[in-house]
């Protein structure tokens, strides 16, 4: 009996891992790789500047619960920047209506994000970070909608909006 409850829940856990997970992304990214950021601080004073939530996703890479994050339904235009640094990362006319608990973009602003291995949770995944700080965004799928077929899901605590200005 133990024998068959083992089987069920490795059946069940293999299961639960979707085809996006299974893809690989189309970042190209390999191994682990060591990345210098402009903005390089001590683990003490990213603590004394970041909400303890915004330090363990940012520094810690930690995943914040899903749809806990108020930029989830936001639908103003604007920019969504490192909670961090402030460097823009992605611009509310990229956002879309996942359904993952996230928000998600099928396009970062070039140069301003950066990419990376993660083997975390057992399958290589692409990770994504501010580019300018190194701050953990979240991770990049191949699931999303035209026209990259990407989706960025973003830990929201990981930014901050900015709304465009009115004229």
């Amino acid at each position: 009996m133990y024998k068959n409850i083992l089987i069920a829940v490795a059946f069940a856990l293999v299961g639960c891992q979707g085809n996006s997970q299974k893809k690989e992304v189309a970042q190209e990214v390999t191994e682990k790789k060591e990345t210098n950021f402009s903005v390089v601080k001590t683990e003490a004073e990213w603590q004394k500047e970041l909400t303890e939530a915004e330090f363990y996703v940012l520094r810690k890479a930690a995943t914040e619960n899903p749809f806990s994050s108020d930029l989830l339904e936001n639908k103003e235009e604007g920019t969504y920047v490192c909670a961090a640094c402030g460097t823009e990362l992605f611009k509310s006319s990229t956002k879309f209506k996942s359904g993952t608990g996230w928000p998600s973009f099928y396009e970062e602003i070039k140069g301003n994000v950066a990419y990376d291995v993660d083997y975390k949770i057992g399958y290589k995944r692409t990770e994504e970070h501010c580019a300018t700080c190194g701050g953990h965004l979240g991770h990049v799928f191949e699931d999303g909608p035209e026209p990259t077929g990407l989706r960025h899901c973003v830990n929201g605590v990981a930014l901050d909006f900015v709304p465009a200005k009115k004229d």
